[in-house]
């Protein structure tokens, strides 16, 4: 087997390769180059790698890296691409890595291109001639906006293996539960007019004003129906993010829209509440004479849960010491959950430093998720 830089190296090497994935095309960025740095170190290393073109357009991608054989096995999964940054508020460059104070900053350091470095490093600590079931490192692009990455695995079949960690910054702690996330658009036309007769128009913003009150009002409802107590905010929300109607005070307003995000607990459906929403909103456009149309902003992600009682929830509360937890931010990890593999959610550094300037990853996390994952593999795959 051969030898790969550290992980700080290493780290250094993907920080320095910008893929940022943005919902404007000016800051949107491909990942193909951390994925193929990624693939010739699996390579080296021993792995098999297969290469996915998720998007050929905006060269997205992702990777599929295997060693050993067998059924059952252990995935190693996370995201390739970053959020955009705010250079001018970063102490130092975000595409540089910089030790200090015991940290190791950089974009992407916790958020979660350090992960894969951790990956590798426990992977090259073991004796991979003696593995019984397959190690996979799974590679995937656009999750920080579209999850595409992770939709196209699951469409051509993520690996059937016994478990799957998910390598998002948690603190070293097992995360068993997450919100899902529906992001939503509603977007009204009425008939714009001279502001001194409302007869000649029909006011768009009038009619986004009883809309907001028909969501309100789900979400009142939504909130007395269904509750969990391993959250922290336990109920669902629905927050009223940004609106747009208009352009001037004596004109009526012909066309408004409003953007909005859902997040909801476990046990609770997308394409139910999706049905919820458009009932009202239809009830809207009747009562009001306006055309309302609803769409999706991004195609959401269904919320998460593994059962407390399973083998890998055990494994990882036995070897963190943390009992498993609930986070209110989505993942990729309903994508492998739906696939009947046992999944969590665990990595170095914390949530509270991914999408901020000075972005880091605490050096003390560094050894113990490299030795977490050793003993996963051992379990797992020895």
């Amino acid at each position: 087997m051969a030898a790969l830089p550290s992980i700080k190296q290493q780290m250094s090497t993907l920080i320095a390769l910008p893929s940022i994935s943005s919902t404007l095309p000016e800051y949107d960025l491909s990942n193909e180059a951390v994925i193929h740095q990624l693939a010739n170190w699996c390579e080296s290393v021993g792995f098999k790698v297969d290469i996915q073109c998720v998007n050929k357009e905006r060269k997205k991608y992702n990777l599929l890296a295997s060693i050993g054989s067998g059924p059952g096995g252990l995935i190693l999964s996370g995201h390739t691409d970053t959020v955009p940054c705010n250079e001018n508020r970063w102490n130092s460059d975000p595409f540089t890595l910089t030790e200090k104070d015991n940290r190791l900053y950089g974009l992407g350091s916790c958020d979660m291109k350090g992960f894969f470095t951790l990956a590798l490093a426990a992977v090259t600590a073991m004796d991979t001639n003696k593995l019984k079931a397959p190690i996979f490192i799974l590679a995937t692009s656009d999750e920080e906006t579209s999850m595409a990455g992770a939709r196209a695995l699951a469409s051509l079949g993520i690996p059937k293996a016994r478990a799957a960690i998910i390598g998002e910054p948690t603190g070293l702690r097992p995360i068993n539960m997450h919100k899902g996330i529906m992001m939503e658009s509603v977007k009204i036309t009425g008939q714009a007019g001279h502001s001194s007769n409302p007869d000649l128009g029909n006011n768009a913003m009038e009619a986004m004003h009883s809309v907001i009150s028909e969501l309100m009002d789900y979400r009142g409802e939504l909130q007395t129906k269904y509750s969990h107590a391993g959250f922290s905010v336990p109920t669902p929300t629905l927050n009223l993010g940004c609106i747009h109607g208009g352009d001037n005070p004596n004109r009526i307003c012909g066309q408004c829209e409003l953007h909005y995000d859902l997040r909801f607990i476990p046990g609770m459906q997308m394409s139910q509440l999706r049905q919820g929403i458009a009932t009202r909103l239809q009830k809207v456009a009747k009562s009001t004479g306006t055309q309302i149309e609803g769409n999706s902003l991004f195609n959401g992600v269904e919320a998460f849960a593994t059962d407390k009682n399973s083998e890998l929830v055990k494994l990882a509360e036995e070897l963190s010491g943390y009992g498993a937890e609930a986070v209110a931010f989505a993942t990729e990890a309903p994508f492998f959950s739906a696939q009947n593999i046992d999944t969590i959610v665990m990595g170095a550094g914390s949530i509270d430093q991914a999408h901020q300037p000075d972005e880091f990853m605490a050096l003390d996390q560094i050894d113990p998720m490299v030795g977490y994952i050793k003993q996963m593999i051992n379990h797992y795959c020895m």
